[in-house]
């Protein structure tokens, strides 16, 4: 395939050619940093780890520039650590057993940037030849500005697209989605091979033993969602991520996204409203 960046990386574990290894692609997640797949969309790496029927695919958009560092990184190069981040993430892709790994090298400020259509091209390039089933996103209440970015892109990517995804979800990374109604949760079950959950956080070194324990937070963050998901039910899961429905935004190009997120915000308003005020 032909990115528009030079340091593009497409890396497929098993060694199959190339457009084979993506159009075997069932499960396909688009995030903003290394790392950032296996914190929010292990429940489509767990569905195909060892099938043969089902393939995960995960695609980077950035080039990981401007990562925290300390330790044995805290003197590395951005250029460097960039490097250090793209290996990481092949290794976890190799870990994880993926249909193949893709690394897009834009910078967060062309990704951030709503009149860069590069970002577009190349993720519209990709889905039009792997044509996933299920498509992992970042979820549109996220506080990181560039994941923000990377959902929009993809999102304007998915619409223009022919072929649709069955579902699109809105995954959890620098914001949980706990507070979204539980009619409206995405719960994604993430209990299967708890080795290999570890093992993919983990072997971002660089960002654990770097300054940031993203292996212990993310597998707390799921285990808390599974207890606390039900208040009157025994737990069915040991490890659960929430995500956000945002199918209905590729399937009608006309839906305002703004609208879309903010009417889930409105939505869990007048939840709380309801429930204080019928035991003030």
């Amino acid at each position: 395939m032909r990115f528009h960046n030079s340091n593009a990386d497409f890396y497929v574990p098993d060694g199959a050619e190339e457009a084979a290894a993506l159009s075997r692609t069932t499960h396909l997640c688009i995030s903003a940093h290394q790392d950032d797949i296996e914190i929010m969309a292990y429940h489509g790496v767990s569905e195909c780890f060892g099938r043969k029927d089902q393939w995960f695919t995960g695609v980077v958009v950035t080039n990981g520039a401007g990562s925290p560092r300390t330790g044995i990184y805290g003197d590395y190069t951005d250029e460097e650590m960039q490097k250090v981040r793209l290996i990481e993430q092949r290794k976890a892709a190799y870990v994880g057993d993926y249909a193949c790994q893709i690394q897009l090298g834009f910078t967060s400020s062309q990704v951030k940037s709503p009149t860069e259509t590069a970002v577009v091209e190349d993720l519209a390039q990709i889905l039009r030849a792997a044509q996933p089933e299920y498509v992992y996103l970042h979820n549109l209440a996220d506080k990181h500005d560039t994941h923000i970015g990377t959902v929009l892109r993809a999102l304007a990517a998915l619409r223009a697209m022919e072929h649709k995804p069955k579902k699109v979800y809105g995954c959890e990374v620098w914001r949980d989605l706990d507070w979204l109604g539980d009619s409206e949760k995405q719960v994604l079950a993430s209990s299967a091979r708890p080795n290999i959950a570890a093992a993919l956080v983990g072997v971002f070194d660089s960002q654990v033993s770097g300054g940031k324990r993203y292996d212990l937070a993310t597998a707390g963050r799921r285990l808390a969602h599974a207890t606390y998901f039900a208040s009157h039910g025994t737990d069915q899961e040991t490890a659960v991520n929430f995500a956000m429905d945002l199918t209905p935004l590729v399937l009608d190009a006309s839906l305002p996204i703004t609208d879309y997120v903010l009417a889930a915000i409105d939505r869990f308003r007048t939840d709380v409203e309801k429930r204080v005020k019928a035991f003030q």
